[in-house]
C-alpha cells in the first residue's frame, strides 16, 4: 500500500535524511573496515616517518640556508608564473569544454586529462622533442630568433604549466557546467554583451572552482619534478626547484640531507595548507 498524507510526508523526510546523514561505522562490515584502516595507515605512516626524521634543533638553520632559500624562491616564483599562465589559458578552455557539445567536450576533456596520467618523465621528453634545439618548434625558434628554451628558468615555467594546467581546467569546467546557462541567457536578454556576460556572470559563478583550481594548480607546479628535470635540468639558481634540491641532496650533492628533510617538511606543510584552502572554497561549502 502506498503511504498517503502525513505518512507520505514522513516517508519522504526519512528518505531525504537517509541520503544526507552519514551512516554509522557500526553498520559497515569488518571486511570493509579492516582494509580501509590499512589504507589509512598506508597514507599516514610515510608522513609520520618524514616528520619523525626532522631535526627540530637545526630546522631553522636548514630552512634559512642559502641553497634552501634559493630553491624555495625559484619554486615559488616559477610556480606563481606557471599558475598565471594556467589561468590565462585554462579558464577559456574550461568554459569552452563546459559549453561544447558532449562529443566535443569529451574529446577535449580527454586531451586535458593526458598530463594527469602521463608519467612526468615522458612529459619532459615530449617537451624536449617540441621545444629542444632539434625539436618540432624549437629548431625554428633557434634558427629565426636564437631562442633556446631547454635548461633555462623559462623551461621550468613551461614544464610546470604543462603538468598543472589540467587541475585548473577540470576544476573550473566542472563548476561552469554545473552552474548551467540560465543566468547567461537572462543577461543576454537584458542586452549584456558576450564579454560582459562572461565577466559579470560566468566568472563569478565559477569562483569556487576557479579558486580551488588555482590553489591546486600552484601546488602541482611547485611540486613538479620529472618534467622539470628532463626539460629544464638541475642547475643551482636557475632550474633547481625544491623537489630537485631534495633529489640532489639525497644523491650526495648540493644541500645536506638535513636540509632536504626540512624542504620535504616544508612541502608537506604547503600541501596541507592547500588542502585546507580547497576544502574551504569547495562549491557549496558555504551553505
Amino acid at each position: 500500500m502506498t503511504p498517503t498524507g502525513p505518512r507520505r510526508a514522513s516517508a519522504t523526510r526519512a528518505a531525504r535524511a537517509s541520503h544526507t546523514e552519514p551512516s554509522p561505522l557500526g553498520a559497515i562490515p569488518p571486511f570493509v573496515l579492516v582494509p580501509a584502516a590499512v589504507a589509512v595507515l598506508v597514507l599516514l605512516l610515510p608522513l609520520v616517518a618524514l616528520v619523525a626524521r626532522v631535526d627540530w634543533a637545526t630546522l631553522p638553520a636548514d630552512l634559512t640556508a642559502p641553497a634552501t632559500l634559493e630553491a624555495l624562491w625559484l619554486s615559488l616564483t616559477t610556480g606563481a608564473i606557471a599558475t598565471g599562465c594556467c589561468l590565462v589559458l585554462g579558464v577559456p578552455l574550461a568554459v569552452v569544454i563546459a559549453r561544447a557539445t558532449p562529443r566535443v567536450a569529451g574529446w577535449l576533456r580527454a586531451l586535458v586529462t593526458v598530463p594527469l596520467v602521463l608519467p612526468p618523465m615522458v612529459g619532459g621528453i615530449a617537451l624536449l622533442f617540441l621545444l629542444g634545439r632539434t625539436g618540432l618548434v624549437g629548431q625554428s625558434l633557434d634558427a629565426w630568433f636564437g631562442l633556446r628554451l631547454p635548461f633555462t628558468t623559462a623551461a621550468v615555467v613551461i614544464a610546470q604549466t604543462f603538468v598543472a594546467l589540467p587541475f585548473l581546467v577540470l576544476s573550473v569546467e566542472g563548476t561552469v557546467r554545473a552552474s548551467g546557462i540560465g543566468y547567461e541567457r537572462v543577461a543576454a536578454t537584458l542586452g549584456a554583451s558576450r564579454w560582459t556576460t562572461f565577466r559579470r556572470v560566468t566568472l563569478p559563478l565559477a569562483a569556487p572552482g576557479l579558486v580551488a583550481g588555482t590553489v591546486l594548480c600552484f601546488a602541482r607546479a611547485i611540486g613538479e619534478f620529472g618534467a622539470t628535470a628532463l626539460f629544464a635540468g638541475n642547475a643551482a639558481g636557475t632550474t633547481r626547484t625544491m623537489p630537485l634540491a631534495i633529489y640532489t641532496a639525497f644523491n650526495g650533492a648540493g644541500v645536506g640531507q638535513g636540509t632536504a628533510v626540512a624542504l620535504s617538511l616544508l612541502l608537506l606543510v604547503v600541501a596541507i595548507a592547500i588542502l585546507v584552502l580547497v576544502r574551504g572554497w569547495r562549491p557549496g561549502s558555504a551553505s
